[in-house]
């Protein structure tokens, strides 16, 4: 089984930056990081394929977020950069096995971790 530990979340001021980490017990090939606010659905806006092998970002984030994972631990880490309220969610990192189906749909996940919240003011 594997699990998930995300960390770094907190409050900070519009304009701001944060890192996200997300821990793994164990290495898993693709792991995604998505948010949801509260009534809205979840998001996911950045995935991490492998050591980096291909990683790709949401539209409504692309330019001031961005994934890596860690060379040789099983961490994955989300840039935000230039933080907006809209940005204002709980974010989850998500993990499978495989590649299939598209990154953007929760439902092709097997694992996912309890989330760490971001606040946003103005």
């Amino acid at each position: 089984q594997v699990q998930l530990t995300e960390s770094g979340g907190g409050s900070v001021q519009a304009g701001e930056s944060l890192k996200l980490s997300c821990e793994s017990t164990q290495y898993i090939y693709r792991m995604t990081w998505f948010r949801q606010a509260p009534g809205k659905e979840r998001e996911a806006v950045a995935t991490i394929y492998g050591r980096n092998d291909k990683n790709y970002v949401s539209d409504s984030v692309r330019g001031r977020f961005s994934g890596s994972r860690h060379r040789t631990k099983n961490t994955v880490y989300l840039q935000m950069d230039n933080l907006e309220p809209e940005d204002t969610a709980m974010y989850y990192c998500a993990a499978s096995w495989g590649y299939g189906g598209s990154w953007l749909t929760a439902g092709n996940y097997d694992y996912w971790g309890q989330g760490t919240q971001v606040t946003v003011s103005s």
